[in-house]
C-alpha cells in the first residue's frame, strides 16, 4: 500500500516510521526549504541534505515521482519537494495523510485518494478527509476520528516535564534568524541560542536544546524557532517524540481501517 504524507517535520517523521515499520510504502512532502525546528528527527532534512537517517530509517531527496518509486525499491523512503502534492496524481497511492499541521487546511481534499487522513485541527471528517487523528496532548491524543474535527488549537503547547508554552522559543523580531547554539546543547535560563538582525532570542528555561531553526531562515516576529526540554535527556533530541509516535498510531489505525486491510486478513 502506497501512502503520500503531506509534510515532513517531526510529527510527520514520527507518522512516517509508524507506517514504514508496519509495511507500508511511503512518499513523503515538504517545502523546499523546510522551517521544521527538530531537525534532527525530521525527514524533511533529506530536502536540504540529500539524506536524513532517523531511527535507523533513511530518507533521500527525490526529485520527480519516478525517483520516488525507484527510492521505494531500494528500501529508502523519497521526500519530494512539492509543498501543493503536485505528485499526488501522479503517484495515486491508496493514502494520503495531511501532516502540514498548518491548523487549517491547505488543499487538501477527500478526493484525493481512497483514504485521506487530517491530522490536527482544521480537518472534518467527511467533509475534506475521511478520518482525523487528535494531536492534542491529553487523554485524545492519536485518537482516529471518523465524524468531526480535532480539538482546536489553543496556542498553548502541551506539557513537558512540567512546562508548558515556556518550552517554546519565538523569534523576537522579522528578518533573518541566526543560529547560535545547535540542537542537543545544554541551556540554562537566559541563554541566547538565536538572534534576528541583532534581537536576541533567550532560552526561557533550563534544558537541552531539543530544536532550534537553521541559519538564515526568514522569520517573523513570534514564530516558533526553537524548543528546550526540560527533561535534559540528550537521546530526546535523537529519536522521534511519545507524541509523534501516538499520531502515527491513530493515522495507521485510520489507513488499515479505511482502507479495509484489517478485514482482509481476517
Amino acid at each position: 500500500m502506497l501512502v503520500v504524507i503531506r509534510g515532513a517535520g517531526d510529527i510527520a517523521t514520527g507518522i512516517a516510521l509508524r507506517l514504514w515499520r508496519a509495511g507500508l510504502r511511503v512518499v513523503m512532502t515538504d517545502l523546499e526549504r523546510p522551517t521544521a525546528i527538530r531537525r534532527t528527527v525530521a525527514f524533511s532534512q533529506a530536502i536540504v541534505h540529500g539524506e536524513a537517517v532517523v531511527e535507523g530509517v533513511t530518507a533521500r531527496r527525490a526529485d520527480s515521482p519516478a525517483q520516488a518509486l525507484e527510492l521505494l525499491k531500494q528500501g529508502i523512503i523519497p521526500v519530494l519537494a512539492d509543498p501543493d502534492g503536485a505528485c499526488i496524481p501522479a503517484l495515486k497511492p491508496a493514502a494520503v495523510v495531511d501532516a502540514i499541521l498548518a491548523k487549517k487546511n491547505l488543499g487538501t481534499k477527500i478526493t484525493d485518494a481512497p483514504v485521506v487522513v487530517g491530522v490536527g485541527p482544521g480537518f472534518t471528517a467527511g467533509v475534506d478527509c475521511h478520518a482525523v487523528v487528535e494531536t492534542m496532548r491529553g487523554h485524545t491524543l492519536g485518537r482516529a476520528l471518523y465524524e468531526g474535527s480535532a480539538l482546536p488549537n489553543t496556542g498553548i503547547p502541551g506539557l513537558i516535564g512540567g512546562f508548558a508554552g515556556e518550552r517554546v522559543l519565538r523569534a523576537p523580531a522579522d528578518g533573518t534568524f541566526h543560529q547560535l547554539l545547535d540542537i542537543g546543547a545544554q541551556v540554562k535560563l537566559g541563554d541566547i541560542a538565536g538572534e534576528v538582525d541583532g534581537a536576541p532570542m533567550a532560552c526561557t528555561l533550563d534544558g537541552v536544546l531539543r530544536g532550534i531553526l537553521p541559519e538564515g531562515t526568514p522569520v517573523h516576529k513570534g514564530m516558533k524557532a526553537g524548543d528546550v526540554d526540560p527533561r535534559c535527556k540528550m537521546e530526546h533530541c535523537y529519536c522521534a517524540s511519545d507524541k509523534a509516535l501516538a499520531v502515527g498510531g491513530g493515522v495507521l489505525e485510520a489507513i488499515l481501517c479505511l482502507s479495509g486491510a484489517l478485514k482482509s486478513v481476517e
